[in-house]
This record gives structure tokens, sequence and C-alpha cells, in this order.
């Protein structure tokens, strides 16, 4: 077997007796009845750029969508009918020829359509434009006995649930978001491949807009950058504000010896812009933020743009390549908290790690969304162990204020002990119940979410 569909992006591993990759609905269909006819688990497979090993199998067969790879841009309805199999950066390449595109930003572009509605995934741009489930209309999903259905948002499930708590954040991914009546739509969204197959989903697209500024502000201290996120999160139409701590910019440097020495900080923000009076008030916003002004990258063209975004996407794929060349699997945190906690958290996050790991770990990302990536650089399997159980410490603080621990990536295999941090057992016992509901065998997508927990 590949072993490439035996493994994600974190390094995860795992086995399976079959590989199979249905060409369409009707050999998806036939698979899962024999499947359920044998009583053989089955892990549907994406694109593989996952961290949480939600695509892993772990036995049984492994069942991968890549060949549902329909797309059809329908610019009057302002939407897109995309297989599972789509690329995010073909869905947005055919979106961008219609002056359209797609607002969920993944930092990986070569996800699937599949797996970003299977993790309610968001990215960078989540900060204005939200995650995947804001903008999916409708599903195509195939069930473990073999029936297929399609829901359309606003369709409401017919079996009675009862509701879990939301943590107080702008985005989770973390377990079914159980309400009563709630939409088909959003059950399948976020559920890690544990309820159905997504086959097919319409997606809605935004007008490109006319004008954008991007840029990577430097700063001298973790406080001014810190601060500076409190005070732009409120500026109109800012649709990105991303973050980069000192580590970060170390690792970084290798690649990009621009970076101004005495930056400690940094953040990438992007802006809709109406008129060039919003470029002036950016000057200054960053003399009041104390900002290093003069060595800041700023740009409104396309290339300078894809030049940040680049910037950005290289420092997980510097990360990635030093776990993998010590051996190990990645470390990697995906916690948000309440906006209002969030330099609280932050703080929380160094008094945890500098006396163990010092100058070995890295906190970037989403921080607009009070959403950052904590990644712990062990040199050592030991180290790998004793990270981990800093991540369940840290995951629990983040509870403790309110937050979630799965903002954007599931819990996947690898995660999924932190389901019983998030939830009380009677809320998990709730999802469990949707589980058996759908899937009464408990085959599909084994050890996803809710990992070693007995139904």
């Amino acid at each position: 077997m590949n072993p490439a569909y035996l493994e994600d992006a974190s390094g995860f591993q795992g086995e399976a007796d079959r590989l199979l990759i249905p060409a369409s609905e009707a050999e998806l269909q036939e698979v899962l009845r024999e499947a359920s006819a044998s009583r053989t688990p089955v892990t549907l497979a994406g694109a593989g750029t996952g961290v949480a090993g939600g695509r892993v199998p772990q036995g049984g067969w492994v069942v991968s969508l890549e060949k549902f790879r329909r797309l059809e841009i329908e610019p009057d309805l302002q939407q897109a009918q995309a297989g599972a199999g789509i690329l995010l950066k073909d869905l947005q390449a055919a979106a961008a020829k219609k002056n359209f595109f797609y607002a969920p930003d993944p930092t990986e572009q070569g996800a699937s359509v599949g797996g970003t509605i299977a993790t309610n995934a968001s990215g960078s741009r989540g900060f204005r434009c939200g995650d995947t489930r804001r903008h999916v209309k409708s599903l195509r999903v195939v069930l473990m006995d073999g029936t297929a259905r399609t829901f359309h948002r606003g369709d409401k499930i017919d079996f009675h649930v009862d509701p879990i708590r939301r943590p107080n954040t702008t985005k989770n991914s973390c377990g079914f978001p159980l309400t009563p009546g709630m939409d088909w739509v959003d059950l399948f969204i976020g559920s890690e491949g544990t309820l159905a197959a997504v086959t097919e989903a319409t997606l809605h697209l935004v007008k490109t807009p006319k004008d954008l500024m991007g840029g990577v502000c430097f700063f001298p201290s973790e406080d001014s950058a810190l601060q500076a996120v409190e005070d732009w999160r409120p500026v109109t139409r800012l649709r990105m504000l991303e973050y980069f701590d000192r580590g970060s910019l170390l690792l970084l440097r290798e690649k990009y010896d621009e970076i101004p020495p005495e930056a400690h900080a940094a953040l990438l923000i992007e802006q809709e812009l109406e008129d060039d009076s919003e470029l002036d008030a950016w000057v200054d916003r960053l003399e009041e933020a104390g900002a290093i002004t003069e060595q800041s990258w700023f740009a409104a063209g396309d290339s300078d743009r894809e030049r940040f975004r680049r910037f950005r996407h290289a420092l997980p794929e510097a990360v990635n390549s030093t776990v993998r060349q010590r051996g190990l699997m990645k470390m990697g945190t995906d916690f948000a908290v309440p906006l209002d906690r969030s330099r609280e958290m932050m703080a929380y996050y160094r008094k945890t790690l500098d006396p163990i790991f010092p100058g070995q770990y890295v906190i970037f990302g989403h921080i607009g969304d009070a959403h950052v990536h904590v990644n712990v650089l062990p040199k050592d399997a030991q180290e790998a162990d004793l990270a981990k159980a800093l991540i369940t410490k840290m995951a629990k603080q983040a509870v403790a204020l309110g937050g979630t621990v799965a903002a954007e990536h599931g819990l996947g295999k690898r995660k999924a002990h932190l389901l019983e941090i998030q939830y009380c057992r009677d809320e998990i016992e709730a999802m469990l119940r949707v589980k058996r509901h759908l899937d009464p065998q408990v085959l599909l997508g084994q050890g996803n979410l809710f990992g070693a927990i007995r139904f």
C-alpha cells in the first residue's frame, strides 16, 4: 500500500488492510455497504495536510475521496459546486477567473475541500470572514449504510439532541455543536469523518475586493505587538491579523535575512481599502504602536501580498521540517480563548514553557481571534513526552479561561484525549448518541474525536 495514505503532515502514522479510491458516488456507496456488512472500520482520507491524525487509519480500510473532483463556479449565484477531492488552490484559481474567492483561508492551500469541511477549518482570513461553517450552503453525503442524501442550509435534523456548551471564542472545531433543531449541514461540518462521507459541497463565494493593502509590521517587543493587536482589532475591513513571536522570527531568518535584527515580534495584516486615506491612517497607527516602521514591509500589489503569504506559510513548513529531521512528530496547540483573555493566555504559555523549553518553541498564528499556535521543538523522545504533558496542561488553562482545545484543526486521533478537558461526560454522551444514531456499528472514523472512549 502507498505509505502516503498512512500518515499526515504531523508525522503521525498508521496502518490499513485495504486502500480504496472510489471514482463515483455509486462506487463509494458500494464500498460503505460492503464495510458495514463485514463490520470493517473505514477511515476517510483527504489530502493529508492535517496535523491531528484524522485521516490516518488504525486498521480496517482507508477510503480516499480524491477522485471526487467536480468543480463548477456559478457567478450568478455567487457559489461553487465543489467535490470533496478538490484542492483549495484549484478552487481559488477557478473562482479568481470569475472575480470571486472562497473566504476560508487555511495556511495549507493543498488541503482538500472535504478535509476542510471535516475540521471546520479557517485560517488567516478567519479574523474577518469566519470559519468554513459560515460559507457552506449545502452538502452531499453518503452515510455508513450507503444511503446518499443532500442537505441544504436550513434543513433541520429529524431526531432529538441534547445541547452542549459552546466556548466563548470566535472559532471552535471541537466536537459536534449540538443544539435542538440544528441544521444537518452544521452537524456534518467539523465532525471529522465520524458521521458521513462528504462527497460534494455548495460553497458561498465572495467578490474579490477592488483594493487590498498587506503588510508585515515588525515590533521591538512582544508587549508592543500585543498592544497593537488590541488597538487594531476594531479597524474597519481588516481581514487578517496574524502574529509571529521572537522564536518564529529567529526560525524565519534562515530564509528571510531582511527581517530587522531588532525585531522581537511581527504582525501580518491585510485590509480591504475604500480609498487612499486608509493608507495614511496606517502611518499613524504604526507610529503610535511603536513599530519598527522604516523596516516593516507594505504592498498593495498581488505579487508582494503573495510574498507575505509565503512568509507566513514558511513558518509551519520550517517547524515541520525541524521536527521531522529529529525523527519526531509535530507538537503543537490549536487552542483559542475569549478575546479579552488573549494576553493572559500568552503570558501563561511563556510561564509554562520558558523554564523547561527556553528557545525551543514558537508562538504564531491567528491572534486576531485569540487563537495562536504554540509549537514546541523537542530534541528527543524524552523531551517530546514532556512537551505533550505541557500541552495538556495548557489545554486545561485555555478551557478554564472559557476557550477551546481545538479552534480549527479538529482533534483527530492525536488530540482526542483533549475532548474530556473541553466537555463533561454528559456532553460527550450526547455526542456519542448522535454518532450511534448515524453509524450504529461505530465503524466510520474510529479513533477520531472520541479516541478510546467506550461507546
